[in-house]
């Protein structure tokens, strides 16, 4: 089997969000390629999360609901996904 690469986007609670701190806790949960910041609306912004991936079974899921336990994420989703 062979990687893909996954784009995510996680969007914070509200714009109280400490996104510092929930990128460093996504680093230290996942090995990040790349990470940043994308305006939303009104002062929100979702950080957008590269990772590349094994191309098997339950990997994605698990890697999401590993962002989705820090606190103050609201949701992930993947917003891009290639094969590498």
């Amino acid at each position: 089997m062979g990687k893909v690469a996954v784009l995510l986007k996680i969007m914070p609670e509200d714009v109280e969000v400490d996104l510092k701190r929930v990128e460093n806790e996504i680093r230290e949960k996942i090995e990040v390629q790349d990470i940043g910041l994308e305006n939303i609306a009104f002062g929100l912004k979702a950080i957008k999360v590269l990772v590349h991936l094994e191309d098997k079974e339950g990997v994605l899921d698990k890697t999401i609901d590993e962002i989705k336990e820090i606190k103050g994420v609201q949701s992930v989703e993947v917003d891009k996904m290639d094969l590498l």
